[in-house]
């Protein structure tokens, strides 16, 4: 995979330099009432795609903005051009561009920069994860009740809204803070980097979060679903997504678990009563 990850750097570093001289300098238009779209969305991903297809003609590709070959190979490329196109419009540069290669199903080699920071963190299977060059790992915190964690909403957040925010209330109730930073990319990343303890997201894209996936994993983290499966299919990635250091995942999960509409969630005095014997404490 030697010149395969040498593509996907070049890839990440050019489709970086496009997307930093559009920066505050681009409108948007709507794919949905709170999904958005840019002309560097579109610059990116061509830039990254034209290398791709260069260096790898017979290689299948999925990226974000309606750009997908499924021929069949055993080499899948996942691609966001941007992550976190809310925050680039709004010149937050709390973005990123993600790239991840597949090989007979299975993540391989993940890339994802942030282009206004110039952050990066690669992987590669088997070979731990980097940014900036230098090895990362995740946190040691051991307890929920003193971790940080980072979360997303989904695009149809109005259809739930109910769920979602029991389940951020009660996650605000148990550990030191909840950050919502709007990309789900630089969330797992962050995560794998020891900056947060652990992310919960769900209604998420494969692209949003194949690289980070692989990041954290090799960082020593740990990635599943909301019913505490890994990911089996590229269909599978980010539908509901459970992410850690791996040593609070199941106190994560059982949380998760309690908060999902296909269970009775808990009385507010209920809750609180399990607050007070700390079962998230340990």
């Amino acid at each position: 995979m030697k010149k395969e990850f040498i593509i996907l750097q070049e890839a990440l570093e050019k489709a970086a330099a496009v997307v930093k001289r559009k920066f505050g300098k681009v409108g948007y238009a709507l794919k949905g009432k709170a999904n958005l779209v840019t002309v560097a969305d579109v610059a990116s991903q061509k830039t990254i795609l034209t290398l791709i297809k260069k260096h790898f003609p017979t290689h299948d590709y999925m990226a974000e903005e309606d750009g997908t070959k499924l021929s069949g190979s055993e080499y899948l490329w996942v691609i966001d051009p941007i992550d976190g196109t809310t925050n680039f419009a709004h010149t937050l540069p709390q973005c990123s561009i993600s790239i991840a290669l597949f090989y007979r199903g299975t993540p391989v080699l993940g890339g994802v920069k942030n282009p206004i920071t110039g952050e990066t963190f690669l992987a590669q299977k088997g070979k731990g994860a980097t940014l900036n060059g230098k090895k990362i790992h995740v946190s040691k915190t051991a307890r929920l009740d003193q971790s940080l964690l980072v979360t997303g909403f989904p695009y149809d957040r109005f259809k739930n809204m109910s769920e979602l925010l029991t389940r951020l209330g009660r996650f605000l109730e148990t550990c030191h803070g909840v950050r919502r930073l709007g990309s789900a990319a630089l969330d797992l990343c962050w995560v794998a980097a020891g900056r947060l303890d652990g992310y919960w997201e769900q209604a998420l894209r494969p692209w949003d979060v194949a690289a980070g996936t692989l990041i954290l994993q090799e960082a020593g983290g740990k990635v599943t679903n909301f019913t505490g499966k890994p990911f089996e299919k590229i269909q599978d990635y980010g539908q509901t997504l459970l992410a850690s250091n791996g040593k609070i995942h199941s106190q994560m999960f059982r949380l998760i678990r309690e908060t999902s509409s296909v269970r009775k969630k808990p009385r507010l005095s209920e809750a609180n009563r399990k607050m007070k014997r700390g079962p998230y404490a340990a």
